[in-house]
Parts: structure tokens; C-alpha cells; sequence
């Protein structure tokens, strides 16, 4: 009997369900003891969000002209991007961009937008896990929506290259700081975005974001207690305050119906 069958047959003595019992398969935290973080990896990652990456060049070129907007130099707007590297959260930011700057106000509404990092970095851990401090949290560091789920795919698709993360993080990077230079630089030219529609922009990626998160009727609850509030608050609040606390009462909401 080998090491792994004698320690099966102990938990079956212990009254417990050995792993390849369930289901037929090992829990992925066993499957993943052989993650490696390697140059292969990162090639992988960076070639399969290429594509997309792409793609979110386009919503950094909105994010630059609206940063410009509300007054950042082309090097601020860059510089915010590559230290940053949150889509929706940098748009919310400028959206509250004004002169004193509200620097509470700020931090709270992009800690709110970004609370999903902690989740999501979670369902990782598996993999990230079996890495370096170093390699794990670096690779965290560049993680967005998009590379995330794709990372997701690839890992549950039995892959072990713990590097994958890495490498979708760097092209997104790159096209994301790109774009907002691109973006900033336009806006500069241009002028008034709003002559061309782009004022919209914040709405239309909340409207895209609220599509691709629809879950089904269970998701309207928390939508409509997001509505309300955001709706009372900006009626009773002055400033940008109804996104934050329309945020903070779904996610109140959530955490009763899940506790429940």
C-alpha cells in the first residue's frame, strides 16, 4: 500500500470521505501542489489576454480624456494608471475630481468599487499558495477583471502554470498605460469630451458591468436597495456621496440574505 492509499484508508477509519471519493477527483488544492512560475507561464498568460487587452486599450483611451477633464496632466493620468490599474475605480476617482479634493470621499467610493479584489484573489489561493510571497502578491498586484477570469479558466482547466496571472497582468498593464497617455493626450486637443457623447462613459461601463454580473432575479434585490439609496442620498446629499452609500447598502443587504 503506498503512502497516499494508507493515508486514504486512515481517513476512511476516521469516519471521514477520502479526497477521490468525491466526485471522483481531488480537491484542486491537492491537484495544484505542482504550480511552477516560470518564463513559459508568463508567455501563455501574456499571448492569451493579448486579444483582450486590446480591447481595454479602448476604455483607457476613455479614462484619459475624462482624467484630462477634470484637470490631470497627460503624466498624472499615466502615472495613475500604472499605479492603479482599476478601470471603473480611476473613472469613479475623476468623476469626484474637484478643487479642494475630497480625499475621504475618494478612498471610500474606490474601496468600495474594489472590495471584489479580496474575493477574487481569494479563489486563487489554491495556486497562489504553492508560490513565493513575492511572486503571488507581484502577480496580485496586476490582477483586473478580465486577466482574473481568465486565470480562473485556465487553472480549472487542470493548468498548473502559476505564472499565467503574471503574464495576463503585464499585457493588460501595458495596454492600459498606453491608452491612457493616448487618451489624455486627445483629450487635451479635443477639448470637452461631452461634444462627442463621451461624457457617457461612466454610465455605459456600469451598464456593461451591471450586464455581465446579472445573475438572475436573485441580483435584482440588491439593485434595487443600491437604487433606492443612491436615489434618497443624492435628494438629501450634496456631492457625489449616493454612489458610496448605494454600494455600502447592497452589499449590507447581501450579508443579511447570506447570514440568513
Amino acid at each position: 500500500m503506498t503512502e497516499t492509499d494508507s493515508s486514504d484508508a486512515d481517513r476512511g477509519a476516521a469516519g471521514e470521505t477520502p479526497p477521490d471519493s468525491i466526485g471522483g477527483s481531488r480537491p484542486a488544492e491537492v491537484e495544484a501542489e505542482s504550480v511552477t512560475f516560470d518564463r513559459e507561464g508568463i508567455r501563455a498568460g501574456f499571448l492569451t489576454c493579448l486579444p483582450i487587452a486590446v480591447g481595454v486599450g479602448g476604455y483607457g483611451i476613455a479614462f484619459g480624456m475624462l482624467a484630462r477633464q477634470a484637470g490631470l496632466s497627460v503624466a498624472e493620468a499615466a502615472l495613475m494608471s500604472a499605479t492603479v490599474l482599476a478601470g471603473a475605480a480611476q473613472i469613479v476617482a475623476v468623476e469626484l475630481w474637484t478643487e479642494p479634493i475630497p480625499i475621504a470621499t475618494v478612498l471610500l467610493a474606490t474601496l468600495a468599487i474594489n472590495l471584489r479584489y479580496s474575493l477574487m484573489g481569494a479563489a486563487l489561493r489554491p495556486w497562489l499558495e504553492r508560490l513565493t510571497p513575492l511572486r503571488s502578491y507581484g502577480s496580485l498586484l496586476l490582477m483586473a477583471d478580465e486577466n482574473w477570469a481568465l486565470t480562473m479558466r485556465e487553472l480549472k482547466d487542470g493548468g498548473s502554470r502559476g505564472a499565467f496571472l503574471l503574464g495576463t497582468g503585464i499585457v493588460m498593464w501595458l495596454f492600459w498605460v498606453a491608452a491612457t497617455v493616448v487618451g489624455a493626450a486627445a483629450g487635451g486637443v479635443i477639448g470637452d469630451p461631452a461634444r462627442y457623447g463621451l461624457d457617457f462613459v461612466l454610465a455605459a461601463v456600469f451598464v456593461a458591468l451591471a450586464l455581465e454580473l446579472w445573475e438572475g432575479r436573485a441580483t435584482l434585490v440588491p439593485w434595487l436597495v443600491a437604487l433606492a439609496t443612491a436615489v434618497v442620498a443624492d435628494a438629501l446629499l450634496s456631492g457625489q456621496w449616493y454612489t458610496l452609500l448605494g454600494g455600502f447598502a447592497a452589499a449590507a443587504v447581501e450579508v443579511v440574505r447570506y447570514d440568513e
